[in-house]
Formats: structure tokens, C-alpha cells, sequence
């Protein structure tokens, strides 16, 4: 069966960790590079030294973020302990970690929302989407310990 896991900076590793007790399986490691960060990048750099600057920036910008994203599926695969695939995208995050999803078994991420309490915000905007649209099963792990039952709110009120 073949499991992509989707790292995400900051939750990246208790995503790794689940991949890691699954039995034996292919593994590929997902990282999603947002096509609005790195005309972000370029357009911020641009607005602090000048509209003189050519648009290669947006290359250079580029070349930081991919050379990050190579040192998170470095460390990712470290974390694993085993070889593994992995699988670089750029574009709509959400739709790039379907698309990558397209002949998986499993799919494999970490909450990335409030984690203070459970329910619905402990999963942000991407992920929601994800779970939602995805073509496979999905293994939904909380990047630290899971807040207690203390936190779900309290039912709606009867109708009247």
C-alpha cells in the first residue's frame, strides 16, 4: 500500500511518527510549496529595494524555499528511519495534496489548527479541505497530546 505523508512545517514530525508505526509499506513524503508564498516573497523583497529589481527575484525566492523544503524531507526521512519517496509540488496546497493522493491507500497528516481545545478549528483551511476531497483513507494524528474532553463545548440548547 502506498502512504503519503504531508508535512507541514511545524507538525511535520508527529505526522512522520504515525508513518513510521505503520507496518511495512511505501512511504512518500509530501511537501507543498504555496505558489502565493514565493510571489509574496518576490513581492515583498521587491517593495523594500525597489521597483528596479527584475523579476528574477521571484527565482531567487524560489531557490530559498525549495532549498528549505529539501531540508524538511532531509529531516523528515531522518525522523522515518527508512528510505522513502519523496514527492515535491508547488502550487494550491489542498489541490496539490490530492492530486499527490490520486493512487494512495492512506494519507497521513497532523491537525494544524487550535490545539488548546477539540473540535472543528484544530484543523485548518488546507486540511480540512483535504480530508474532505481526499481519494483515500486518512489518518488524522494531533501533533502533541490531545486536549481533554473538558474542552468540547457544551451541547446547543433544546428548541423551544
Amino acid at each position: 500500500m502506498r502512504v503519503v505523508v504531508w508535512l507541514t512545517e511545524g507538525t511535520w514530525q508527529s505526522a512522520v511518527d504515525a508513518a513510521r508505526d505503520l507496518p511495512a509499506a511505501d512511504i512518500t513524503l509530501l511537501h507543498v510549496i504555496d505558489v502565493n508564498t514565493v510571489q509574496a516573497v518576490a513581492g515583498a523583497r521587491a517593495g523594500l529595494l525597489g521597483r528596479g529589481l527584475s523579476y528574477d527575484r521571484a527565482g531567487d525566492a524560489e531557490r530559498v524555499l525549495a532549498d528549505a523544503q529539501t531540508a524538511l524531507l532531509d529531516a523528515a526521512e531522518a525522523r522515518l528511519g527508512r528510505a522513502a519517496r519523496r514527492e515535491t509540488r508547488q502550487g494550491q496546497i489542498e489541490r496539490e495534496v490530492i492530486t499527490a493522493c490520486a493512487d494512495a491507500g492512506l494519507l497521513v497528516l497532523a491537525r494544524d489548527g487550535d490545539h488548546t481545545r477539540l473540535g472543528p478549528r484544530s484543523i485548518g483551511h488546507h486540511a480540512r479541505f483535504v480530508i474532505d476531497h481526499a481519494p483515500c483513507r486518512v489518518l488524522l494524528v494531533w501533533p502533541d497530546e490531545p486536549p481533554d474532553l473538558s474542552t468540547v463545548p457544551p451541547p446547543p440548547p433544546p428548541p423551544r
